[in-house]
């Protein structure tokens, strides 16, 4: 990465949810995503990696089987690897989130809102 990058900005520019492009790399080990959200994800789990959620705009809940951590603007936290948590958004939310190359958008549920990484990497 050569410039800045305004995350206020280039979430603008998504125009689709729960698509979340790669907007950074770390150590050739961890992928930086932006993400737009709303309404609810899915229920999935990643077994071996543990995920990082930020809100850049928005308000984001994290509902898990035994809590729901509630975030807003400038807000974080780390779902540990293999809990199983569905992200929602009630209304517009974006999102900075960081996590392992490997990790699968999805871990291993498959349906209309899962992304490739191919998908994840285009451009914004």
């Amino acid at each position: 990465m050569k410039d800045p990058i305004n995350l206020q900005a280039a979430t603008k520019k998504l125009a689709e949810l729960w698509s979340p492009r790669v907007i950074g790399e770390l150590d050739d080990a961890y992928y930086v995503k932006i993400a737009k959200l709303e309404g609810e994800l899915a229920w999935h789990s990643h077994e071996n990696e543990d995920e990082m959620f930020l809100v850049i705009e928005g308000h984001l809940k994290i509902q898990m089987k035994d809590r729901m951590v509630e975030l807003g603007p400038g807000e974080m936290y780390v779902v540990p690897k293999g809990v199983v948590h569905n992200p929602i958004a009630e209304e517009v939310c974006s999102v900075l989130v960081f996590e392992k190359k490997e990790t699968r958008h999805m871990g291993e549920v498959e349906n209309d809102r899962t992304r490739s990484i191919e998908e994840q990497l285009r451009p914004i």
